[in-house]
């Protein structure tokens, strides 16, 4: 028996949509980050990319529990000396809904090339609306 490994050439790649309204951030995440990784594929190789291309519709709606909606906050550093910046759930979401779900899923992928490569193939957008139906996507139905 020898072992099988998937060549990225050879994978064939389908294109999913998720509707996020209404639903919990980190599950759409979850399910996202498992597809653009192709873990629920049976040719599923760790170091090669096997994944599908994610669309994300309706960020703007996405819901998240307890009180993060108040709490939580964004941070990064430039490195420069006064170069911290902070913003709330709130107001990124205002600002810019798809970076929460962006942000959600790039912490769920390898941190490496591999990661950065798989990030690619994700597409979010605020609204119902996409530019990809020329790609016939098929509508993710279940997210635990």
């Amino acid at each position: 028996m020898r072992t099988f490994s998937a060549k990225s050439n050879e994978v064939k790649r389908q294109w999913w949509v998720i509707d996020a309204a209404d639903q919990v951030l980190g599950r759409v995440a979850v399910k996202a980050a498992n597809l653009l990784r192709g873990k629920e594929k049976a040719i599923f190789t760790p170091h090669v990319d096997t994944g599908d291309f994610v669309i994300v519709i309706n960020a703007d709606k996405v819901r998240v529990t307890g009180k993060k909606e108040e709490q939580k906050s964004y941070m990064s550093f430039s490195g420069f000396v006064g170069g911290h910046k902070s913003e709330s759930f709130k107001a990124r979401r205002a600002r810019r809904p798809e970076l929460l779900v962006e942000k959600a899923v790039k912490g769920m992928l390898p941190h490496n090339r591999l990661g950065r490569a798989t990030f690619t193939k994700l597409k979010v957008y605020s609204g119902s609306e996409h530019p990809h139906q020329a790609q016939q996507p098929q509508a993710v139905t279940e997210i635990k």
